[in-house]
């Protein structure tokens, strides 16, 4: 009989794949609770944005930081720009109108805030860099290059990850299927020899279905599963041993 070569089918089950493609923010980097972090620093230097409750604040910069990103991870405008635009509207919404100067001062300061405070997601990093000792690892992600090349030196996955793909280098936002077949040449694997893994039902879900890239969410926040075919998903990175199951037999485990 006729053998099928290993690079035209599905790795068997028990096998890692060839190619296993994260997301960065809110999957191995903690974006999230660092950008919540940074925030309650910034209302301590800044009174007046307290005026508005901090839960009120933090889901109110995250949809700005949604309505503001898109250009940014595309090259088409700076973060630095988008930051105090940001900023300008979270603070006319505690009912202050700052000028040009006080925005910058506002935006650089949780700036610096964020970057000292900034954390992995728990187990994340070492999750990582164990696969990385058996297949290849790759980064798909909606961002700048120098953005997520820092974090990752910052995780400590530099020598691990590659390939690292960014919206802004190829042109194409997750979930147009074209930011993951680049991952795929890069990663030199078929669609059928690599997982993605992420948060995002969206862009990492969908966005790999599109691609025909199996895909696994990572749901730490035990947000309601959408509607649709089923697929594997875990919780935590604390116990590397579940991801991995889930990535041999690309089913859900435990």
């Amino acid at each position: 009989m006729r053998r099928t070569p290993r690079s035209r089918r599905d790795a068997p089950v028990g096998e890692l794949p060839r190619l296993v493609l994260f997301d960065m923010d809110d999957t191995i980097f903690d974006h999230s609770l660092t950008c919540r972090a940074a925030l309650v620093a910034t209302r301590r230097a800044f009174p007046f944005l307290r005026r508005i409750p901090l839960d009120a604040q933090w889901r109110s910069y995250l949809t700005l930081l949604g309505a503001t990103h898109g250009p940014v991870m595309l090259g088409r405008r700076s973060g630095v720009d988008a930051r105090r635009e940001r900023f300008a509207r979270l603070a006319a919404q505690a009912g202050r109108r700052l000028v040009p100067d006080e925005a910058e001062t506002l935006a650089r300061t949780y700036r610096d805030h964020y970057q000292r405070l900034r954390r992995p997601v728990p187990g994340a990093p070492e999750a990582v860099r164990r696969l990385g000792r058996r297949t290849r690892i790759g980064v798909v992600t909606n961002n700048t290059v120098a953005e997520q090349t820092e974090k990752l030196r910052f995780l400590g996955l530099g020598d691990v990850v590659d390939p690292l793909v960014t919206s802004e280098e190829v042109g194409w936002a997750k979930p147009d299927p074209r930011i993951f077949a680049a991952a795929l040449r890069r990663g030199r694997a078929l669609p059928s020899e690599a997982i993605m893994v992420g948060d995002s039902w969206t862009g990492d879900v969908e966005g790999a279905r599109s691609a025909g890239i199996r895909p696994v969410w990572f749901n730490r926040f035990r947000i309601p599963r959408p509607r649709g075919p089923a697929v594997p998903e875990f919780g935590s990175f604390r116990a590397p041993d579940v991801l991995e199951t889930i990535l041999r037999a690309g089913t859900p485990a435990g």
